[in-house]
């Protein structure tokens, strides 16, 4: 239940569906496994897992939603030797080289001829919907996975009107100054972890663990015109994670602190302890995701249209 990455979007239009209109949505596309002859499927399944039975979990305001994919793997060696067996008889029977088109058709045909015997990777993906902090934030580490998310959601409801929120001043600007100036806000501290890098695209990187942020050896680089484009951080004495320049959150840690708060609940309840914890988390998440667009002079709800 606890995530572990984020990706978060800011709304451009307030999100007005409710559960039950939500609900009803979501189960006209729900997750069915794939046919003999597809090579993935996406759909939604219950929010909770075996635990639930609904698609959409709403607690204080939250939406907790939950989308599975699946897709056949088919070894990439083993449809590039069976393409090139097949140019070789082509070859050997006509004279003559295989051409772009033909290759292409080869490649079709196997796939399809192989896609019943593939086995099947199966994936779910998280997220949540806030329409007071009007923000959907989705537990990936994968821009593209959270793409796909926001694509399958989009298409169950007919519009999506989210964007990325994208501040005036580069992140890497901001988060450089964090280390230059420091003048980070009250509620973040600089952690033991960075990446940087050289200015042109063939410029230097630097990744450093273990290291005081604030030391001497940290100054050199950033005199050497280096930038911050990962900074291991801490908030409000609850949770732990690494910036990225894109705003993307990575390898988010919930403290002890906060997760034992819910060690009273009745450990057999396995629906109440996954209730409160999401509660618990989402709460957390909001004010963090709200002091963070701070940071960067931002608020989600900037991007409402008037």
């Amino acid at each position: 239940m606890w995530f572990k990455n984020l990706y978060f979007f800011a709304f451009t239009r307030p999100f007005e569906c409710s559960e039950e209109d939500l609900e009803k949505q979501l189960s006209e596309h729900l997750f069915t496994p794939c046919a003999s002859t597809e090579q993935s499927h996406f759909g939604w399944v219950n929010a909770l897992g075996k635990h639930g039975d609904t698609t959409v979990h709403a607690v204080n305001g939250n939406y907790l939603l939950c989308a599975r994919k699946e897709e056949k793997i088919l070894p990439a060696p083993v449809v590039k030797d069976m393409i090139e067996q097949k140019v070789a008889q082509l070859e050997a029977e006509q004279s003559r080289g295989a051409t772009k088109k033909e290759k292409e058709q080869f490649k079709e045909d196997i796939i399809f001829e192989l896609l019943p015997r593939a086995f099947s990777r199966y994936s779910d993906t998280r997220a949540y919907i806030n329409s007071v902090h009007n923000i959907i934030v989705i537990d990936t580490s994968s821009r593209g996975k959270a793409e796909d998310f926001l694509a399958l959601l989009r298409k169950s409801l007919g519009t999506l009107p989210v964007t990325t929120p994208s501040p005036e001043k580069a992140p890497d600007e901001l988060m450089t100054e964090w280390l230059v100036e420091s003048n980070l806000g009250a509620n973040f501290q600089l952690g033991m972890e960075a990446e940087f890098n050289a200015l042109g695209d063939d410029g230097a990187v630097v990744r450093v663990k273990n290291q005081d942020l604030t030391s001497e050896e940290i100054k050199a680089h950033l005199d050497a015109d280096k930038y911050v484009v990962k900074v291991a951080l801490e908030w409000d004495e609850s949770l732990s994670f690494i910036l990225c320049d894109d705003l993307a959150v990575k390898r988010l840690k919930f403290y002890d602190v906060i997760q034992e708060q819910n060690d009273d609940i009745d450990s057999d309840d396995v629906v109440a302890k996954l209730d409160a914890d999401f509660a618990l988390m989402a709460g957390e998440l909001n004010r963090f995701i709200d002091n963070l667009l701070a940071e960067f002079s931002l608020k989600a709800s900037d991007y409402l249209e008037a």
